[in-house]
């Protein structure tokens, strides 16, 4: 009897049918869907987030599915995974760590949900991943590689300097202690031959290698060892070149330098020969890493010295310091040098869609952080975007340098890269459609990450902190 009369009150109220019985940390309605990988849009889309995981999406309103708190109306807003910038640096040494932690809420507030770290302050960066992971600490994912192999008195602080076979193996020991995201390898004093050495062993412990390339070795030889993905585009300028193989012998006797090669390189690039070495490099599942923003700011910094820049108010000034060296050097430059060094970035940006042509899997990533001039945490991303597109690449192509890319040389496919059930739920809103102009992923509203919602208010806040940090330093 019971039964029946709760049946009959459910008919007449009309609400045991609809009452929700799940809980959602975030459901968002009516949004039209990017897929990064089709370039389709799917209008009038409902996602439910639990636990930083989407747990459904459907083509109806779910707002009468689940309890939350976080009810999103995503009307007339576009939504896409959010970025990943895959070439950051969190460094200068440990009298930076304050600046550099100051800088992981910015990435969010520029709509990068993941960037991949190789610089000097390892401990500290491996504490903030955990940190980001269990929603004590507010930033992107952190990927990070530790600290970078290298030779015995290198360039760069913090690497592990390795001479031997033995002392090789022992650095990479410890990478392995530290529970790395990947291996990082550069060239300013590992010997080429300890180079390759390095690059077949990581690969053989399970490990995706990336790196800079000796000038003496060619860049083909180097992705037939086994090297994933190579940072900057110059690499590939280099590769472009009739005469690499001489230029590679020229540098391994001493005859030229990595800087006195440059310009015997960009008066030598042939597009078919770039188009057979990047052929190889497919071939070889060997991405590239352009980092073009870099080149394109030192090229023309004799017409904007960037000092007016907004962004300068949320770096440190210990950031801001280690920026003065590489403006230094290129103040040196002559009138000629200053020529060179535009025609280079153009010449280089150009092969950009020749690599694409050719197969290679094309990686966005920024150098954003210290040391490297003018290169802002999350706002170099879209600049670096920005290039791709005027230099070739179409919109569709240019999102998947910064969504697909960077979880398919990390092997983590399965858990990003689209907006659909069960992947995680790192979500980017805005305005217009970057699909038409990619430079529409800066018209941002929202981002999603960590199961955390930060509406365009809260985004701004994330940049009044930042300033504030720096005003605090004063």
């Amino acid at each position: 009897m019971q039964n029946i009369l709760l049946f009959s009150t459910c008919l007449l109220l009309s609400a045991c049918a609809t009452e929700p019985t799940e809980h959602a940390d975030i459901v968002i309605a009516n949004a039209t869907i990017i897929d990064v990988t089709t370039g389709q849009l799917s209008v009038e889309q409902s996602l439910a987030i639990r636990d930083g995981v989407i747990i459904k999406r459907a083509n109806n309103s779910l707002k009468n599915n689940y309890i939350t708190e976080n009810y999103i109306d995503a009307n007339d807003q576009f939504l896409m995974p959010g970025l990943w910038d895959m070439h950051v640096h969190f460094g200068g040494g440990e009298a930076l760590i304050a600046e550099n932690k100051a800088l992981l809420p910015l990435y969010l507030a520029y709509g990068i949900t993941t960037v991949r770290d190789a610089a000097d302050l390892s401990e500290s960066v491996l504490s903030w991943r955990e940190q980001i992971n269990n929603n004590q600490l507010v930033g992107p994912t952190i990927y990070t590689s530790g600290p970078k192999l290298e030779g015995k008195d290198s360039i760069w602080p913090g690497d592990l300097e390795v001479e031997t076979v033995e002392e090789m193996n022992a650095a990479i020991d410890t990478l392995d202690a530290m529970n790395v995201d990947f291996v990082k390898i550069t060239d300013s004093a590992l010997t080429p031959e300890l180079y390759l050495k390095a690059v077949k062993e990581v690969k053989k412990r399970g490990y995706q290698i990336s790196g800079h390339i000796p000038f003496s070795l060619s860049v083909t030889d180097v992705s037939n060892a086994g090297l994933d993905a190579i940072e900057h585009m110059t690499y590939l300028l280099k590769a472009a070149a009739i005469n690499e193989p001489e230029i590679s012998a020229k540098v391994a006797s001493g005859e030229l330098s990595y800087r006195s090669a440059l310009p015997i390189i960009t008066a030598n690039i042939d597009n078919q020969t770039a188009l057979n070495k990047y052929a190889v490099l497919a071939q070889n599942n060997t991405a590239v890493v352009p980092t073009l923003i870099g080149g394109q700011i030192t090229a023309y910094i004799d017409e904007d010295n960037h000092q007016d820049d907004e962004f300068l108010n949320y770096l440190g000034k210990g950031l801001k310091a280690t920026y003065q060296w590489r403006v230094d050097r290129a103040n040196k430059d002559t009138q000629d040098q200053i020529k060179q060094r535009k025609e280079r970035f153009v010449k280089t940006a150009q092969l950009l869609p020749l690599a694409q042509q050719a197969g290679v899997s094309i990686i966005a990533g920024t150098d954003a952080g210290f040391l490297n001039s003018y290169i802002y945490p999350g706002l170099s991303l879209h600049q670096e975007l920005a290039i791709f597109s005027d230099y070739g690449l179409t919109p569709l192509q240019t999102l998947q340098s910064a969504t697909l890319a960077g979880p398919q040389f990390l092997g983590k496919t399965a858990q990003f890269g689209e907006l659909t059930e069960g992947k995680t739920a790192d979500i980017i809103f805005l305005t217009d459609n970057p699909l038409i102009d990619v430079r529409n992923t800066q018209k941002l509203t929202g981002v999603i990450s960590h199961s955390r919602y930060y509406n365009q208010a809260a985004l701004e806040q994330l940049k009044v902190d930042a300033k504030q940090f720096v005003s605090s330093q004063q």
